[in-house]
């Protein structure tokens, strides 16, 4: 497994469309695996295709579950409403306002193309539709309500704080 380099706003990757998986390889494989690395390595708790430089539909998600690898996802159910900050590891040091379904249900394939379905509520919706916004060129900052603010996040190791 390794890191992949992340792309960020304002690469024109991350505004086009993916193509859809038709078959799994041992390369794409790799490349989820890679992919959820890549997101622990960077603190996040999705990532997407195209942020490594990938036009397949393919993002992996982790919100204290265990990962999740989504190929050719689709949202088939959605309800409630949730506003909430939102940031993307494509745009670091920033965060919005954002509103988000609160239920979300996806049919995907997994890591070996097996299907499944999935429903998701708070922080799992919100990530879910995030991710998969990614698959289709569109960036959070598309959605924020308002403007988008710098954001600091806390260094675990700063000097004289113990883990």
């Amino acid at each position: 497994m390794a890191i992949r380099n992340l792309r960020f706003e304002g690469d024109p990757i991350l505004n086009k469309p993916c193509r859809e998986i038709k078959e799994m390889t041992p390369r794409l494989q790799e490349l989820a695996r890679d992919m959820i690395e890549t997101m622990y390595d960077a603190n996040g708790v999705g990532l997407a295709g195209p942020q490594v430089g990938v036009l397949r539909r393919i993002a992996v998600i982790d919100v204290g579950e265990g990962p999740y690898v989504f190929v050719n996802p689709r949202i088939v159910e959605m309800s409630g409403e949730q506003v909430g900050e939102e940031g993307c590891l494509s745009v670091p040091g920033k965060s919005g306002v954002v509103r988000r379904p609160d239920y979300v249900k996806t049919e995907a394939f997994d890591i070996d193309m097996k299907p499944f379905t999935v429903e998701g509520h708070g922080l799992f919706a919100r990530a879910m539709c995030h991710e998969f916004d990614h698959l289709d060129g569109h960036l959070y900052v598309e959605k924020v309500e308002g403007e988008l603010h710098d954001v600091q996040y806390e260094d675990d190791e700063e000097e004289g704080e113990e883990a």
